[in-house]
C-alpha cells in the first residue's frame, strides 16, 4: 500500500462550515470525497479570520493520519447567493462608484454577527465606518474580530460612512503587490 501523507494537492471545492471560536471548519471539495478539515492558522496565513459559509475556495490539502486537511488557501470567493440579494443602502448606488472607492486601512472597534453589523475605523480618522453582515458576506468573511486589520471600500451612504467591502490586511497588500 503506497504511503500518501505528505502529499499535497490542489482542490477547488466550497466552506460547508467555518466556526472561528471552535477555531476550524470543513470544506466540501468539488470532486467529492471526504470532508477537509480548515484550521483557523491555515486562514490567517491567508489573511482572513473567517470564512462565509458556502464560499467557494481553492486549496492545497493533504492527507494525514487524521484526514484530509487544507495546509495553505490560495483563494477565497464569495458565496454565489449572496450577489443577487441587495443591501438597501447600496441599491440607489452606481456600481462603478462602489468599485471605484480605495481600499483603505482600517480596525475593526467591534462587529457583533448576532446583531449583524459593526464598526471599524480607518487610518488617521476617529470617524466610524458601519460594517453590515451582508457586505462582510459578499467579501467573503463571516465574522470579524475588535482590533482586526482590515482594508475597506468606504462610502457616504444614507445614513454615514458605510463599508462596502471589507477583505484582511494581509490579503489586501498581496493583491495590490500582485498588480
Amino acid at each position: 500500500m503506497e504511503d500518501d501523507t505528505d502529499i499535497t494537492r490542489q482542490v477547488h471545492g466550497h466552506v460547508k462550515w467555518f466556526d472561528p471560536v471552535k477555531g476550524f471548519g470543513f470544506v466540501v471539495a468539488d470532486e467529492g470525497g471526504p470532508d477537509i478539515l480548515l484550521h483557523a492558522n491555515v486562514l490567517r496565513n491567508f489573511g482572513q479570520s473567517s470564512v462565509a459559509d458556502r464560499a467557494g475556495v481553492e486549496l492545497k490539502v493533504t492527507r494525514t493520519e487524521r484526514g484530509v486537511q487544507a495546509v495553505e488557501v490560495l483563494r477565497i470567493d464569495p458565496p454565489q447567493d449572496t450577489e443577487s440579494g441587495g443591501l438597501a443602502d447600496l441599491q440607489d448606488i452606481d456600481p462603478e462608484e462602489l468599485r471605484a472607492a480605495p481600499l483603505q486601512p482600517a480596525r475593526v472597534k467591534w462587529f457583533d454577527k448576532g446583531k449583524g453589523f459593526g464598526f471599524a475605523n480607518t487610518f488617521g480618522s476617529e470617524a466610524d465606518v458601519f460594517l453590515h453582515i451582508e457586505v462582510l458576506r459578499r467579501s467573503g468573511l463571516a465574522d470579524l474580530q475588535p482590533g482586526e486589520a482590515l482594508a475597506i471600500r468606504v462610502i457616504e451612504g444614507k445614513r454615514g460612512r458605510m463599508a462596502t467591502e471589507v477583505c484582511g490586511w494581509e490579503m489586501a497588500v498581496k493583491q495590490s503587490s500582485e498588480s
